[in-house]
């Protein structure tokens, strides 16, 4: 299945007010930035793990492979998240950032 940037960021945010509601977390600037970092140092985790450069805490390769993935969702949920929360257009952002360089007039390097 296949959704928009504004798809998923919808879905991820539906989960973050569950979670907000049930927990009663105080979702600020901070807590959207810090999310993200934390979630990168457990994807980072996982992937040390995986390449045998962490503890396996006796976990087999398709546990370890699974966990990764889930961090990495993860991080991309806490991205889409920051970016909702600071106004950030992820699409034009992409486009003025990474896609000029794929528009035949535009110089690359």
């Amino acid at each position: 299945m296949t959704r928009s940037l504004a798809e998923l960021t919808a879905l991820v945010s539906q989960v973050s007010d569950m979670y907000a509601r049930e927990t009663g977390v105080r979702r600020d600037d901070d807590w959207f930035a810090l999310k993200m970092q934390e979630e990168l140092g457990e994807l980072i985790a996982e992937h040390l793990r995986l390449t045998g450069r962490g503890r396996q805490k006796g976990l087999d390769e398709a546990a370890i492979v699974a966990a990764r993935n889930d961090e990495a969702a993860d991080l991309l949920a806490f991205l889409l998240l920051y970016a909702q929360h600071n106004g950030i257009d992820l699409d034009a952002a992409l486009e003025r950032k990474w896609f000029a360089y794929l528009r035949p007039d535009t110089e690359s390097g």
